[in-house]
């Protein structure tokens, strides 16, 4: 048994695993690609919303010298564009070519800055030489360049025409002072290591290293072995590109030693570890510039809307979840990690104490995720964390616990073995909710077990999966004994399921427990009830706990085929099995949510569904979804538009099953009378406020004490006008509140509403 046993360690090591592998802010392939790291992302962005200027600012920011870097990029975004191969990779150069055509603005900012009283010689003014002092001479450090030729540019003179590049650097440089000495070369460091703060060597390709570049103390470039000297550029082997940039980024480096003394090298570049599925992407045409080399403002939008923007997102894209809030693992996990540890926060965080109740736990997320990260898990996990240390509200899972309680007492609960002599090889575990949806489904499946194998016994309870939903340690800890114990009575039979979310909480926490589906033991044929030439087309919606449940799967296509409906695939089935919005008990926490998700999954598809879950049943026929369990199609009981029942006749149908369960097998056991039912019939509720009452997850049978325990202690206020009383009960963690009146012998009930206050009666002094 795993939940409850792990310690706090287990969410810790999540986050960090969270943090490790999660692959949503890796670079985009283009991006890793860039000498620059440009946000590819966002600058194509920019473009789709017409904001050249914007997209121009950034551009120049990231490269120094656009219109340089925009004639001559040598495109190694190309080679790694996801689109090459199934169209054409998204043509960047004529993008950033638009950015730079298209701005209206095409000075540099001007920064207005303290002088920082440190000194920098810069030995070539080649680009990256410049690169640097462009950037260090922003920040406003006292720059001076060696170059050894009469002109600056370097091997920018073989390869562009300095009408283009000469006014570039003279725009770039036109808020900014340095001293530019040229026709100096330089044959010995030791001069200008003396007289200056930091020195930068870009001597070019094929230029003097001085015996530096060879033996960097960590082998990356910019750090040397000389105390205050940095390297890069063309003289370590660096196209024109990569001079520029890495002339950028030694600005940085220098910066930082400047201020800390620390003789460091750029971060070594890690590709990015992206993955996309390639097998989602749609060709799109690449857009080929109309009247002539360069693209006019629309051509730029468009040629921008080819691009992937690519980001690993397959768990936002299939997850409701994730889409529906906007986040991924690391959001997620940043402010989880700030909820279960506030730092210095007052008390405990409540960053995330909602959103962690909202996860259904359904574990497509890990399906998905090329990683294989389970948030389902996860959240799970951080949940009980939150449970242990009372920081998780309660009022999320109130309902849901007394849920599990009723199912679990002697008014629902069952455990027979049948009247045959022998150890019993089968036991039938139906689980709370397929009878409180309707009895019948029960009753109609252990007939059948029974007539197939007379000694099976009957086990109706609680799998606990609600305690666990909760974080419930203690609850699910003292369930599973009581669970594992009457298994062993028994006599350790096999036990026979009917609920995909029992089946999955019986591999996990009692893998010792030997479990069939009950689905196992039809037979498909002829024998299966025919559709009467009922011509429909249908899709079988999976439940999330049977994803990896390929067996009951297909059994359940046969059985449908069987009873001659045609199937129609629904998008996610099987493996990709979507939630219905039952699982993790998320509807209190989130009830926007929940109604939204409901939405979304009945209109996957337009025909109607056929589910082996009563639970996905009664979802969708509350929300008006044609929908059969597969037992109404097997027994024949019901119909595409039977209406769900209440949360109050859900405990009704429970004790109903038990009582019809002894009738008609153990009659010795009891008279078989559903007791409540008959209390119940005294308490009026119109149709309109049973609605109210079911949404508000309220019990008829709760609200008949109240009215009981108002009428036998007096504590009650009465509107003298109409008559009607009104009065309180605290049942568990909350306050009940009825207003109804007295009618032939039974009450009438005219409103009712529940909250969590504290009532704290008493007498004035």
């Amino acid at each position: 048994m795993h939940f409850g046993l792990r310690e706090n360690f287990f969410v810790n090591e999540e986050i960090e695993r969270i943090k490790n592998c999660c692959l949503e802010r890796e670079d985009a392939f283009c991006s890793s690609a860039c000498p620059f790291r440009l946000d590819v992302r966002e600058l194509v962005g920019r473009i789709a919303r017409g904001g050249f200027n914007s997209a121009y600012r950034m551009y120049s920011n990231a490269v120094g010298f656009p219109a340089i870097v925009s004639a001559i990029c040598d495109e190694p975004c190309k080679t790694v564009c996801p689109r090459r191969g199934i169209d054409a990779a998204v043509s960047l150069r004529l993008l950033e070519a638009a950015a730079t055509g298209f701005s209206s603005n095409h000075r540099p900012n001007s920064y207005s800055l303290p002088a920082k009283g440190k000194k920098i010689a810069v030995v070539g003014g080649g680009i990256s030489g410049l690169a640097a002092s462009l950037r260090l001479s922003n920040k406003k450090y006292d720059i001076t360049v060696y170059e050894q030729s009469g002109r600056i540019g370097g091997h920018l003179w073989d390869i562009m025409d300095p009408a283009l590049f000469l006014p570039e650097i003279e725009t770039q440089f036109m808020y900014e002072k340095y001293d530019l000495l040229l026709s100096k070369a330089v044959h010995d460091l030791s001069p200008l290591a003396a007289e200056y703060d930091a020195v930068y060597v870009a001597t070019g390709r094929g230029g003097d290293d001085f015996g530096l570049a060879a033996s960097p103390p960590d082998g990356t470039p910019f750090a040397s072995g000389a105390r205050g000297v940095f390297l890069g550029g063309g003289v370590l082997g660096g196209g024109t590109m990569e001079a520029i940039a890495q002339g950028l980024r030694a600005a940085g480096i220098i910066e930082a030693y400047l201020k800390t003394g620390n003789m460091k090298s750029a971060p070594s570049h890690r590709q990015t570890r992206m993955i996309l599925d390639k097998g989602a992407i749609r060709p799109i045409p690449l857009v080929v510039p109309g009247g002539g080399r360069d693209y006019s403002k629309e051509e730029a939008a468009e040629e921008s809307g080819r691009c992937l923007r690519c980001r690993c997102d397959a768990c936002q894209r299939h997850c409701a979840l994730l889409r529906y809030f906007d986040k991924f693992p690391k959001k997620i996990e940043e402010e989880v990690h700030a909820t279960i540890h506030p730092g210095s926060l007052d008390g405990n965080g409540t960053i995330a104490t909602r959103f962690i109740s909202t996860c259904n736990q359904c574990g497509l997320c890990a399906e998905v995720c090329p990683m294989g990260i389970d948030m389902g898990i996860f959240l799970r996990e951080s949940h009980r964390v939150m449970r242990e240390k009372g920081a998780m509200p309660w009022a999320f899972h109130e309902f849901w616990r007394r849920d599990m309680e009723h199912a679990n007492s002697d008014a629902a609960a069952l455990s027979a073995r049948p009247e045959a002599p022998g150890r019993c090889e089968y036991v039938f575990f139906p689980g709370c909710q397929l009878g409180a949806s309707d009895p019948r489904y029960v009753l109609e499946s252990y007939e059948y077990l029974r007539k197939a194998d007379g000694g099976t016994a009957v086990w109706v309870a609680c799998c606990g999966a609600p305690s666990v939903w909760a974080g419930d340690t203690g609850v699910f800890r003292r369930y599973a004994d009581t669970l594992k114990n009457e298994w062993e009575a028994l006599g350790e039979p096999c036990v026979v399921l009917a609920c995909p979310s029992c089946r999955s909480f019986f591999a996990e926490f009692f893998p010792e427990i030997k479990t069939r589906m009950l689905y196992d033991f039809f037979d498909t044929g002829p024998q299966v009830p025919q559709n009467d030439g009922e011509e429909k087309l249908v899709s079988v919606f999976d439940p999330c706990p049977s994803r990896h449940d390929a067996a009951t799967q297909g059994k359940i296509r046969s059985l449908v085929e069987s009873a001659g409906y045609r199937l129609s695939k629904l998008r996610y089935e099987k493996r990709t099995a979507q939630c219905c919005s039952w699982g993790g008990q998320i509807a209190v926490a989130a009830p926007n949510y929940t109604n939204w998700l409901v939405t979304e999954r009945a209109k996957e598809s337009d025909h109607p569904y056929v589910v082996y879950c009563s639970n996905c049943r009664d979802i969708f026929a509350d929300c008006g979804k044609p929908v059969k369990h597969i037992l109404d199609i097997v027994f024949r009981l019901g119909g595409w538009d039977r209406k769900p029942p209440t949360v109050s006749e859900r405990r009704r149908n429970r004790e109903w099953l038990k009582d019809g369960l002894i009738s008609r097998y153990w009659p010795q056991r009891g008279d078989g009378k559903n007791k409540m039912c008959a209390n119940l019939a005294k308490l009026l509720v119109s149709d309109e406020l049973r609605v109210k009452i079911n949404r508000s997850r309220l019990i008829e049978e709760d609200l008949l004490s109240v009215i009981e325990e108002c009428e036998n202690s007096g504590n009650v206020l009465v509107d003298a006008g109409n008559g009607h009383r009104t009065g309180y009960k605290v049942i568990g963690n909350l306050t009940h509140w009825v207003e109804y009146a007295r009618r032939d012998g039974g009450y009438e009930l005219f409103n009712a509403y529940s909250h969590r206050m504290k009532i704290e009666a008493g007498t004035r002094p």
